[in-house]
């Protein structure tokens, strides 16, 4: 049981660790699967460890941008969550439709034997969800973004899950000294979509980790600043930053940088903050595990988990 000082901060139970041999499921509660060579050779990773994989029915279903319609997505789920003998939960791959499925689910409080949910991007809902919840995910490689991951990656996501320490992350200290929070990795778009809803956690005591993608730089600032607006970003300890890939402004129009935007937006803050960490949409896409202690050092420009 991980925790900190704060009635605030949700109490996490991290799932047992995982061996070779168990039963993982496969659903795509998000966007419907395109990637089908590069979920393949995702899925021959985790069987090559050794692991039962079973990849639910109909995984390439579709309707528009969606893997199915929300009842089957939410099915898929459900299938897996309540599924005894399941040990983990892998996402296919991200995009868009995670959050519908949330509409009419709601996580089972204390099991007996939590599972493990692994993703990122869109899956940001459920992990943050499944947090909210009491319960520890993993922000790591889907199927369709794992083979490539670098060999140090992806042993990375094995040794969290199967039980084993994981080495600290180097990134780019921004100063504000050091500080030690419970750490809430997710996409930075996702997760301004859960401002004002039931899905967002408390924030008090967190060790914000953010990454985007293709978001020019003038949406990154209009969501930091709803973070700002929000309260949320007062509440937080530290922030964490990622890779914001494909981010940048089109040629020949005038715009901040990406990162000008983000020393913008947070560097007045007072709290530590850590950038460029080996973490999202481009690799390697370091895994994080959701609800658990960790420490950021904005002199060093390190993230470690506790």
């Amino acid at each position: 049981m991980h925790n900190v000082n704060s009635s605030k901060i949700v109490p996490t139970l991290l799932p047992s660790p995982l061996k070779p041999g168990d039963l993982l499921r496969v659903i795509a509660p998000s966007g419907g699967l395109r990637e089908i060579t590069a979920f393949e050779k995702g899925v021959k990773i985790w069987r090559d460890r050794g692991y039962n994989v079973q990849i639910s029915d109909n995984i390439e279903n579709r309707h528009g941008y969606l893997a199915g319609t929300d009842d089957h997505r939410r099915h898929q789920l459900c299938a897996a969550w309540q599924d005894p003998q399941c040990r983990g939960i892998i996402c296919a791959r991200g995009g868009f439709g995670t959050a519908r499925i949330l509409e009419s689910w709601h996580w089972e409080q204390n099991p007996p034997d939590p599972k493990w949910l692994v993703g990122f991007s869109d899956i940001t809902v459920l992990l943050w969800s499944l947090y909210k919840g009491g319960i520890s995910g993993v922000h790591a490689p889907v199927l369709t973004t794992l083979c490539d991951e670098p060999p140090w990656s992806i042993e990375r996501l094995f040794d969290w899950v199967e039980g084993r320490a994981i080495r600290e992350l180097q990134g780019k200290g921004w100063g504000g000294g050091q500080v030690t929070g419970i750490l809430l990795p997710g996409n930075l778009t996702v997760a301004t979509h859960l401002l004002g809803t039931p899905l967002l956690p408390p924030m008090d005591g967190v060790i914000l980790a953010l990454e985007d993608v293709t978001e020019a730089p003038y949406r990154i600032d209009r969501m930091l600043t709803q973070w700002r607006l929000s309260g949320i970003l007062g509440q937080v300890r530290g922030v964490a930053l990622g890779g914001f890939t494909n981010c940048e402004p089109p040629p020949n129009i005038p715009s901040l940088t990406i990162h000008e935007v983000l020393c913008d937006r947070l560097s007045d803050l007072g709290i530590p903050i850590v950038s460029d960490l080996p973490f999202g949409h481009d690799s390697p896409n370091a895994a994080l595990p959701v609800g658990v202690r960790a420490r950021l050092d904005a002199v060093q420009g390190t993230l470690e988990i506790l």
